[in-house]
């Protein structure tokens, strides 16, 4: 059944067979009469690890060469005071 927002319901035995978790993204399309949907990412997990890693990334771009060498004992250190 479609809802009144156009949403649908992927049964569970389809999600667990294809590997679709919150947070994964589809792709949806009409071809030849019938709609196909895509899975097009691994869901929440990489694209978490995906996010961490930017921000990681952008955090110590942002830092002084000093504390940038830092591992993380040193940083908690740091934090710690």
């Amino acid at each position: 059944m479609v809802t009144d927002k156009g949403q649908i319901t992927i049964p569970k035995d389809v999600r667990l067979a294809a590997g679709v978790v919150p947070g994964t993204e589809v792709s949806v399309r009409f071809e030849a009469g019938k709609i196909i949907v895509e899975k097009l990412s691994n869901g929440r997990s990489s694209d978490r690890r995906a996010q961490m890693r930017k921000a990681a990334a952008k955090a110590r771009d942002g830092m002084s060469a000093e504390y940038q060498a830092l591992g993380a004992d040193g940083i908690m250190a740091f934090l710690r005071g």
